[in-house]
């Protein structure tokens, strides 16, 4: 049998052991399955893992030269002397201890990164409910092939596509995760074959020299078979690499059925489909009481619920589903816009998701599609690598077509999961419907477009296009509320071994300044001052990117010595006790960004019930964002000062004197 080349091309494909010369042949259905990878990596997928430089542990001088900086803006001048007199004792006294303490802990655990124990503590200790406070969602774009959007047809695709990520993950040949400064070595041949060659112990060595940046992908193992177990004060990461088995939930029902058989092979679409149909069929009416609930609920009520469930004999059913390759959600809804589709797919209507899962792959009725991802286990550099492959695999290279004829419907082989639920156990749903029903009344979601320029325009004039839009929302801000606030931009680390983000603070002394000047003084400066103020504020912002990548920036750091002093339960330093302090990390503008073609929006909720979740796409021609807020009078007007503010800076980018 001749060799195949992988349908994104990076090698040469060898069937599996089945399709051997020589073995024993599987059935005809079995010979006409599509390929059972996304590709053949030259390189292996991980690696690159031995060789990742270490997160540095930043000097605690310059931590707090630069959480000093960030503290500037927000502080009046008697306000800020005390956070400085207060920050200079800790440099001096306790903060140097500890600082000490961490470094040394830092090099006995060289097989880490210094953040990455006390970040998963973070997300796992925490009792707040995932849903709304944690779980972030993407709506992918549709198939450009208005056909292959029915619900079933698009979510066989994407299941199948999604299974041979997982297999490519699996077998080693996922291309590494690399960040190219000149792409042209993406395509280069003999470096890659160079790279294989090298070592594990020195591959990123190699890839530096050409200016490729090899990303960590430790995180990937939690991507699939994974779930976030309730316990008592402190939740635990669950992962059974060995599941093969699909879970689907629909109005409320559950089904599982194996999507794998025991050496990778993928069940042939048409049986995938065939499940699916009849599954719809199926469960034609809601369950009286929904057990997902469960999963909307403070997290040390429903670690006691679980319990419950577990002693009235329900144990193989949710090990069921926590080792289940991942959740799919064949929603019963069609949105009628944006906003409807974000609010489905952030929090939907409780009883057709499981939020526990590493992440549900999200269908409704309309075939639009979306993911919902539980954030303990990592960050959105593996959700979006995961997208962007499954979207292009599952366009391109669709596993069935319109009008292709299912296999035959079989109950026998998707198995329906029935609960054992005592009154106890219902009032618990009850009562966690309740309060999921009344929190989501609160939530509102605003969504935004400017199309009079995007990346394009920004980088002609020379400007960081990120920092032009948070600088926009800092505006915004200033003119909404009559003053700066504090602000969030997630960074990923994932350049360093086990490195998860670090924040950067965009609230700054110069957007103060340039925010004060378009909304208080727009007519006492000159069209050449405020273009010079935007200016400033880019190269500032450029910086603080440049600083946090590098693992160069304070929150994390500052982070790790709370932590460290809380495990060794020392009193907590009165660093850590300043008001300034809290008022720094009592986010009001909580902002992400996410990079993808394969992206429609995304977003997530508000960090602060007085505050606002930014999701943002900066595109060559336009930008949008998806904003979440508890603040439902408040939103609209924020949405308005918005695009006031980047129409007043694109009239200063063009040398328009400001109305």
């Amino acid at each position: 049998m001749k060799t195949r080349v992988g349908l994104l091309g990076d090698g040469p494909f060898t069937p599996p052991n089945s399709l051997q010369p020589g073995a024993q042949q599987p059935p005809l259905l079995a010979l006409s399955r599509p390929l059972f990878w996304l590709f053949r990596s030259t390189i292996p997928t991980m690696h690159f893992q031995n060789s990742l430089p270490r997160l540095p542990v930043p000097k605690l001088e310059d931590t707090i030269r630069r959480y000093l900086a960030a503290q500037k803006p927000l502080l009046d001048d008697d306000q800020y002397r005390n956070t400085e007199r207060i920050a200079k004792e800790f440099e001096k006294g306790v903060g140097r201890k500890l600082h000490r303490t961490l470094v040394e802990s830092d090099k006995k655990n060289k097989h880490t990164s210094y953040i990455s124990d006390p970040w998963f503590d973070m997300y796992l200790c925490a009792r707040d409910p995932v849903v709304l406070n944690f779980n972030p969602f993407v709506a992918l774009n549709p198939d450009p092939k208005e056909a292959y959007n029915s619900q079933i047809l698009r979510a066989t695709n994407l299941v199948v596509s999604s299974i041979k990520f997982l297999n490519s993950l699996k077998k080693q040949c996922l291309r590494p995760d690399i960040y190219y400064v000149d792409p042209k070595w993406s395509k280069s041949r003999p470096f890659k074959n160079f790279i294989r060659f090298l070592p594990t112990s020195i591959s990123c060595f190699g890839a530096y020299m050409v200016n490729a940046y090899p990303l960590d992908m430790s995180q990937y193992k939690r991507l699939f078979n994974s779930s976030r177990i309730p316990k008592l004060n402190k939740d635990e990461l669950f992962t059974n690499e060995w599941g093969r088995h699909l879970l689907v939930m629909r109005n409320g029902h559950f089904y599982v059925f194996d999507v794998l058989d025991p050496v990778g092979n993928i069940l042939h679409p048409s049986e995938i489909q065939a499940q699916l149909i009849y599954i719809l069929q199926d469960a034609d009416r809601l369950p009286e009481f929904s057990l997902c609930y469960l999963t909307t609920e403070d997290r040390n009520i429903w670690a006691a619920v679980r319990q419950q469930l577990v002693e009235a004999g329900n144990e193989d059913n949710l090990q069921k589903i926590d080792s289940a390759v991942f959740c799919l959600c064949l929603d019963n809804i069609s949105p009628k816009d944006d906003t409807e589709l974000s609010h489905c797919l952030l929090h939907g209507h409780g009883f057709n998701r499981w939020f526990d899962k590493s992440f549900s792959l999200i269908i409704t009725s309309d075939g639009t599609a979306g993911i919902n991802f539980e954030h303990s286990w990592g960050d959105g550099v593996a959700v979006i690598r995961f997208v962007n492959e499954v979207y292009r695999n599952s366009t391109r290279h669709p596993a069935i077509i319109p009008l292709h004829s299912p296999g035959a419907l079989s109950a026998s082989t998707c198995e329906r999961l029935e609960f054992r639920l005592n009154d106890s156990i219902l009032s618990a749903i009850n009562a966690a419907r309740m309060k999921f029903d009344e929190t989501n009344k609160k939530i509102s979601v605003g969504m935004f477009e400017f199309r009079k320029f995007g990346k394009e325009f920004l980088v002609k004039q020379k400007l960081s296009p990120d920092a032009v839009f948070q600088l926009a929302c800092q505006m915004s801000a200033y003119r909404q509320f009559g003053k700066i606030m504090s602000s969030y931009e997630a960074c990923s680390t994932a350049a360093f071994k086990h490195g998860r983000t670090e924040t950067i603070r965009p609230t700054s002394v110069l957007t103060k300044q340039c925010s004060r000047v378009f909304v208080e003084e727009r007519s006492k400066h000159s069209v050449s001052d405020l273009r010079n103020m935007i200016d400033e504020c880019s190269k500032y912002h450029r910086r603080l990117q440049l600083e946090a990548a590098l693992g160069k920036g304070f929150d994390r750091h500052l982070f790790a010595l709370k932590h460290l002093s809380v495990v060794r339960g020392d009193p907590m330093p009165e660093f850590f006790l300043d008001s300034a302090y809290q008022k720094l990390n009592h986010i009001i503008l909580s902002t992400s960004t996410l990079p993808s073609p394969a992206v429609l929006i995304g977003g997530f909720g508000p960090v602060a019930p007085d505050g606002f979740g930014i999701g943002y796409n900066i595109f060559d021609t336009w930008l949008g964002c998806n904003i979440t807020s508890y603040l439902k009078k408040e939103l609209p007007e924020f949405l308005t000062c918005l695009e006031y503010s980047l129409n007043d800076i694109l009239d200063v980018l063009e040398g328009r004197p400001l109305a």
